[in-house]
């Protein structure tokens, strides 16, 4: 397993696209399966920074990876206090559709094979099958 660390800070997010580059053309990703990476894992690595970490600069995030026969899974890990995944509101529910936040996780559960959180709820573990 490899891992990247990053500081709670917007800007960072272009390592990450930086780090879905070079894996994409290391193994040959079809478009469609880099397209799924690119989003859902930014999305779980803006969610860390944003929601998690609260922009706290000096809190940092963990991003893993592991590539293993024909899948690569992304833990994303922050420092913040973590939530309860179970509780976020349906975002295609009439009273929600409108709103213009609260779609991250519904996101990455579209676009991951897997998608599972920790029990603390500050770590995120993406599937993608490739």
């Amino acid at each position: 397993m490899s891992k990247i660390t990053i500081h709670s800070d917007i800007s960072n997010i272009s390592l990450v696209e930086k780090l879905i580059d070079e894996l994409s053309q290391q193994y040959s990703f079809h478009s469609d399966v880099y397209g799924k990476l690119l989003l859902a894992v930014v999305e779980g690595v803006n969610n860390a920074i944003v929601h998690g970490n609260k922009m706290v600069s000096e809190k940092k995030v963990t991003i893993s990876y592991e590539v293993a026969s024909n899948r690569i899974s992304f833990t994303i890990r922050d420092e913040g206090q973590g939530f309860d995944h179970t509780l976020l509101p349906d975002p295609t529910t009439p009273e929600n559709i409108e709103r213009t936040h609260g779609r991250g996780v519904f996101l990455m559960k579209h676009l991951t094979d897997e998608l599972a959180f920790s029990d603390k709820g500050n770590e995120v573990k993406l599937t993608f099958k490739f």
